[in-house]
């Protein structure tokens, strides 16, 4: 039946707008309603920062006063208490300091006059010196005429003009009652303006947990991002108030103190002085220089107290901020360089010289918002210190901006920070996997050309700086050949040079399509072992052809697919049978094991079994001082355990302990097989050599494992297999001295992988488990609540810094 012609005026709202309104205008209008939205707060900032500025200065103060007010009111003392008590204490600090600069600039202010004659004679010796026959007499004279010249041309009246007059205003003398009243109003303004700021920060320490939540509650939305941004935002802020005292303290001693024995008056004054100006980021210290240049210039008849002044605010400068300011900042702010010197930029000009000073803690709050708030995204991008771009991306965007210079650059600092091996499984894989997606997609004909191009460039280099430690002679044992696309040939290229680096034979085969006539005229003559590369998302089906054809043309060859992007549904064992390959590898990594494995067995068992430390023995000795292994902290260790499990979100966590050859399971929790299992379903101990958590006493850190099954170290071992789990993370729980005398241990039936803060939680609650085991029974009750409340706040440190 044919369709009946459609009414548009039967169109529903939703069709109309999808056909009157196309996807570019659309992004027109998201940018435009952006631009004004940017525009109001602008203006709105500008025009309330009479208002604005105490708010900000307040809530930055409350930052800074914020922790020792919280110390205090754990310690036992009421809020209100310890806040007064902080608040008395800033006071009367700031009157005293006040006090004692007071007393100084009376003294050099009584001096000032005495320094005239000194300061006359100098201008008179430079003046001579200026007007001595030198090189550039012939211009200045040039100069003076035609100044000479001009001056006499304005000042020369018109014919029949009279003379002008000077005419001079004369203001009428103000009273003393009008002098104290003009004194008081211009006073009254920052005086007012003091008095709201302290009057706020006393009512936000006091009541800090009543602003904490209405702030949540304006944030709304998840409670964990907003908490996670509150906290962050403090934690950042806080720690950069602290460094910063820090490093203006240790300018301003040292700059006090030299003053001092260079004799120049008032060093105490501006020794301060220079340590509150670095508050004003960039200008501050370069006009706290002024004052004592200037006094040291006009107190000595010499010019010896001048350069030895001038030498030491160079030195203490240079020092600051070279060695001090990056030792003590590091990445407290998280802010890039850039963004410090456009968000100060923007700052002084909506809020003038405050603005200046507030302008990176206020940046901070902006940055940690975007950070936490996916609307805000675009903050963290634009002020973070964090790279926009990973790695394999900027690899990728170098290579098709047909720059593969710096993609070598880029690839080779990365080399050297780890291994071959690992920049082509981490980030080789990555790069390809991007130009596959784009490859159809996004890519046209000169960017896939770049490149290819800018990919035979950047191996070719990597192979020349990094060699292969096979002989050249040795014929290759192994050969890489792409599947379907010149990016599976890449791959193999990558594949080839890894195993080499590992001194296996291999090599790759150019770009081709695996079908009958390219398998007939191709030489295996040597090879034990054909990889396949792929990196499309649906191999199944040309990888099944591959493997047919090769079984039929060389029965006796092992057959390894790479499948660098495979579909999860693809790597059941059902469908990896399916494929009639010998094995199956998803990564490098993996692919070099395996085929180690292969070709040498023996040999590649060893390589990969956990080594004994040189001091186990100690380490046994120690796991035996604890007593764990009587199992007398059976039940605290099962609750760490369940407590693991349900923070991380497991199925399984266990907490170990590896004697001389055997693993004992001192804390468990969650489901395990019977096979491992006894009667009251306790873990069964387990050979030492068969145990993951070996590996982390023989690394001294931390392990995880994303993939079990993907792993040649564990895929095969049938003790670990009757465990049915797929990921693992042990973190080692380190006794006195640093040995290890076991681990916590995450378990999940589903890969998955950790972030860094997630590892740094971990280990963690490692130390939470260590000092429950070397708890004694005497004071575990006392000792217990004081290291849960450490890892707390440990934790939180981690995390956030």
């Amino acid at each position: 039946m044919p369709n009946a012609p459609t009414d548009p005026g039967r169109l529903s709202s939703s069709q109309s707008l999808g056909d009157s309104v196309t996807p570019r205008e659309l992004d027109i209008v998201k940018v435009a309603a952006a631009l004004v939205s940017g525009g109001v707060l602008l203006t709105g900032l500008y025009y309330g920062r009479q208002i604005l500025i105490p708010l900000a200065i307040a809530f930055l103060i409350t930052f800074a006063l914020n922790p020792p007010v919280t110390w205090l009111a754990r310690l036992g003392l009421p809020r209100l208490l310890a806040t007064s008590l902080v608040m008395v204490t800033v006071v009367c600090a700031l009157v005293g300091l006040g006090t004692i600069l007071g007393t100084q600039v009376r003294s050099i202010a009584v001096e000032l006059p005495a320094y005239q004659s000194t300061i006359l004679t100098k201008l008179a010796d430079l003046r001579q010196n200026l007007k001595a026959p030198g090189l550039f007499d012939g211009v200045l004279k040039i100069f003076e005429r035609v100044q000479k010249e001009v001056e006499l041309k304005d000042d020369r009246p018109a014919e029949g003009s009279p003379l002008p007059q000077r005419v001079e205003i004369v203001p009428e003398p103000q009273t003393p009652f009008e002098q104290a009243f003009a004194w008081l109003v211009r006073s009254a303004e920052p005086l007012a303006t003091s008095g709201i700021i302290l009057i706020f920060v006393f009512l936000a320490l006091l009541d800090s947990a009543d602003l904490r939540d209405r702030f949540l509650r304006l944030l709304g939305g998840n409670f964990h991002r907003s908490t996670d941004a509150i906290q962050e935002a403090g934690a950042r802020i806080s720690r950069y108030l602290l460094m910063q005292l820090l490093v203006n303290v240790s300018y301003g001693v040292p700059l006090a103190t030299g003053l001092w024995i260079i004799g120049v008056p008032g060093a105490l004054l501006w020794g301060a002085v220079g340590a509150i100006m670095r508050f004003v980021p960039y200008i501050g210290p370069l006009i706290a220089a002024i004052f004592p240049i200037a006094l040291a210039f006009a107190v000595d008849s010499g010019w010896s107290m001048l350069l030895w002044s001038v030498a030491l605010i160079v030195m203490l400068e240079l020092i600051s901020s070279n060695i001090v300011e990056p030792l003590l900042y590091g990445s407290s702010t998280g802010l890039s360089a850039i963004s410090l010197i456009a968000a100060a930029t923007l700052w002084t000009v909506l809020w003038g010289p405050l603005g200046l000073i507030l302008s990176t803690p206020l940046t901070v709050c902006l940055l940690v918002l975007g950070r936490n708030l996916p609307q805000l995204r675009f903050l963290d991008t634009m002020l973070g210190s964090t790279p926009a771009l990973d790695i394999p991306a900027r690899i990728y965007q170098r290579l098709i901006a047909n720059d593969a210079d710096e993609a070598v650059e880029i690839a080779s600092t990365e080399i050297e920070k780890s291994s071959v091996v690992s920049f082509y499984d981490a980030i080789g894989i990555e790069v390809l996997r991007l130009a596959s997606e784009d490859y159809l997609q996004n890519a046209g004909a000169e960017h896939r050309l770049r490149l290819a191009s800018g990919m035979d460039t950047l191996l070719d280099d990597l192979n020349d700086q990094f060699p292969s430690c096979r002989r050249p002679e040795a014929r290759p044992r192994v050969l890489c050949i792409g599947g379907k696309w010149e990016i599976d040939a890449i791959a193999c290229e990558m594949l080839a040079h890894a195993l080499a680096f590992e001194g296996i034979a291999a090599a790759s085969q150019p770009a081709a399509s695996v079908n009958a006539d390219y398998l007939a005229k191709l030489d295996l003559k040597g090879a034990d072992i054909v990889c396949l590369s792929y990196l499309t998302p649906h191999p199944a089906i040309p990888a099944r052809h591959a493997c047919r054809r090769l079984r039929r043309r060389w029965p006796n060859l092992r057959i390894v697919l790479a499948l660098w992007n495979a579909p999860p549904e693809l790597l059941t064992d059902e469908s990896l049978s399916a494929l009639k390959a010998d094995t199956v590898v998803t990564s490098v990594e993996e692919a070099v094991r395996r085929i180690h494995r292969i070709i040498d067995p023996e040999e590649a068992r060893v390589a990969q079994n956990a080594t004994v430390p040189d001091n186990d023995a100690e380490r046994v000795d120690a796991l035996k001082a604890t007593a764990v292994l009587k199992g007398d902290k059976r039940e605290a260790l099962d609750a760490l355990a369940k407590r693991a499990a349900d923070v991380f979100n497991t199925s399984v966590a266990v907490i170990t302990a590896i004697d001389k050859g055997r693993e004992y399971f001192v804390g468990q929790s969650g489901k395990l097989p019977d096979a491992i299992t006894d009667n009251a379903g306790t873990l069964l101990p387990m050979d030492r050599d068969h145990a993951i958590c070996n590996y982390v006493v023989a690394n001294d850190e931390t392990l995880v494992v994303s993939d079990i099954e993907r792993d040649p170290r564990f895929a095969d071992n049938e003790t670990i297999e009757q465990w049915n789990m797929r990921f693992y993370a042990g973190s080692p729980l380190r006794a006195a001295d640093g040995l290890i005398i076991g681990a916590l241990c995450i378990l999940d039936s589903k890969p998955r992988t950790l972030e860094d803060n997630e590892v740094a939680l971990l280990e963690t609650m490692a130390a939470d488990v260590v000092a429950t085991i070397t708890t004694s029974d005497a004071d575990k009750e006392v000792s217990l609540k004081p290291a849960r409340t450490t890892s707390s706040a440990t934790v939180g440190q981690e995390v956030h810094h």
